[in-house]
């Protein structure tokens, strides 16, 4: 359990357990809705060490968060991610430990991750046709990552997971092909709404489209939505008596979607980000050395919360400072 003293709650009551960690901005996909043009080194502070990752997490356990994801950029790239889950698993205030991932390196490294202490994997894979793939990642490993997905499948995690961003275009050919895909796996795969950010104008204003038409195609394939667990993340998950798996939707967009807001985000540099699609930060570099006291870290973590705001402000145009959603973890 963890320790009494301050907790994580914001100003409007809600109370967090759940942390998206981003580890790096490195990212070696080319997404065409994220970083069409591939990862440029941007200048500024180093990304967080090993030591100031166990330091960071071992104060928002003591905040009661009990779940860690890990997070890009993709996580991965990094040669000590393995070091990372192991120190995060080792706290046993945290009863899950995660990873979103563009599954480049799951078929070679997903047993190692799960006998570290990783519980729950994400996998981004946009589409399971293999030259949309291609044409959206920029790299044509589709085969490769759908080996990893089985092999993560098999190595005992508590949930895998799938995640691909709704595109405007072929969704009832995807929304099918996923259906198929986890009649008999146990696998939950979520179609995440396009979101605006400060350089993807163009590309929103021709590919979104509203999570709607995934509740549609459900409603009339006969899935209906399941309740979410306290510390589950955003999204609305639908169950079928015919599919062993579940086809789920996060729709920023949606009214009311921010009301239940239970997690918080730190980048790779540091900074707690209040909202994905706020301004700034709290830095919390500051904090990390081992010469200052954990209290003090724990503080301030709790006082910022006070400046969270109600929710994001998407329908007005305004995305924060947020320039894609590979730089603070999206």
């Amino acid at each position: 359990m963890a320790a009494s003293g301050p907790q994580a709650i914001d100003g409007f009551g809600r109370r967090f357990r759940y942390l998206r960690l981003s580890v790096t901005e490195v990212c070696n996909f080319r997404c065409d809705y994220c970083l069409p043009n591939g990862y440029r080194k941007t200048p500024g502070a180093s990304f967080l060490t090993l030591m100031e990752v166990r330091r960071l997490t071992q104060a928002f356990a003591r905040l009661g968060l009990t779940k860690i994801r890990l997070t890009g950029g993709e996580p991965t790239v990094r040669r000590d991610f393995t070091e990372i889950v192991a120190a995060i698993a080792a706290q046993e205030e945290i009863r899950k430990v995660a990873v979103t991932t563009n599954g480049w390196n799951l078929e070679k490294c997903v047993q190692d991750w799960r006998d570290a202490g990783l519980t729950h994997v994400n996998v981004s894979v946009d589409s399971l046709d293999r030259d949309v793939f291609q044409r959206i990642t920029g790299h044509d490993r589709l085969p490769a990552v759908l080996r990893g997905l089985d092999l993560a499948m098999e190595a005992g995690f508590q949930s895998v997971k799938v995640n691909a961003v709704l595109l405007r275009g072929s969704i009832e050919q995807e929304l099918e092909r996923w259906a198929d895909h986890v009649a008999d796996r146990a696998l939950s795969v979520r179609f995440i709404e396009l979101m605006r950010t400060g350089d993807n104008a163009d590309y929103f204003a021709r590919n979104h489209i509203g999570g709607q038409v995934v509740r549609d195609w459900l409603a009339q394939h006969g899935w209906t939505p399941r309740i979410r667990e306290a510390d589950a993340g955003p999204a609305t998950e639908y169950v079928s008596p015919d599919h062993r798996g579940l086809i789920g939707l996060i729709a920023p967009y949606d009214a009311g979607f921010c009301d239940g807001c239970n997690r918080l985000r730190v980048t790779a540099r540091g900074k707690l980000r209040l909202c994905l699609f706020g301004e700034g930060g709290v830095d919390l570099r500051p904090y990390l050395s081992e010469e200052v006291e954990m209290d003090a870290l724990v503080e301030q973590v709790a006082s910022a919360l006070g400046a969270k705001p109600r929710a994001h402000a998407l329908h007005q145009g305004n995305f924060g400072d947020t320039p894609n959603l590979a730089a603070f973890g999206g």
